[in-house]
């Protein structure tokens, strides 16, 4: 007989939503790197500029793109209800064309602190394509967002390597 799955998020003895207590965890450098990949198509490749930019009427997509996944990573707590508020100590995301059509945004979220920073890492990340998008639709509405993941996480108990 399967042994039963036990969610982290909810409170044992009633079953309900809970904030992982972490009060007894020690402090550990932790990091975690996610990944999203956009397909842009052409028609808004084509827009990319000898530096690596596509510039709208709104401004610097990727730069703008940065901005907007360092400040969803800073807000990741207001967003999903049970994850932790952190005082993040780095976040770094870089866009990269993969080819005529596609780009993958990747972040890395660092802290020293008592739990994981994979959400952080995740939000940056979706954040920042949810901007390209909205900067870039009026080019293509074909845009999609896919493959949102986390590549890495390390300094808990669980590490993890994709």
């Amino acid at each position: 007989m399967k042994k039963p799955v036990k969610f982290s998020h909810l409170d044992e003895a009633t079953g309900n939503p809970a904030m992982v207590d972490i009060s007894k965890k020690i402090l550990t450098q932790r990091k975690a790197r996610a990944q999203c990949t956009i397909w842009l198509g052409e028609e808004v490749l084509a827009s990319l500029s000898k530096e690596g930019e596509i510039w709208t009427k709104k401004g610097p997509v990727f730069q703008t793109a940065i901005i907007a996944g360092t400040m969803g990573a800073k807000k990741t707590a207001d967003l999903i209800p049970l994850c932790h508020p952190l005082g993040l100590e780095d976040c770094k995301i870089e866009v990269a064309v993969i080819n005529k059509e596609e780009i993958a945004i990747t972040s890395t979220t660092v802290i020293t602190g008592k739990t994981g920073v994979e959400m952080e890492a995740l939000t940056a990340v979706t954040v920042a394509a949810l901007t390209i998008y909205d900067m870039c639709k009026a080019v293509s509405p074909d845009i999609v967002i896919r493959q949102v993941q986390l590549l890495e996480k390390s300094g808990g108990k669980n590490d993890f390597k994709r």
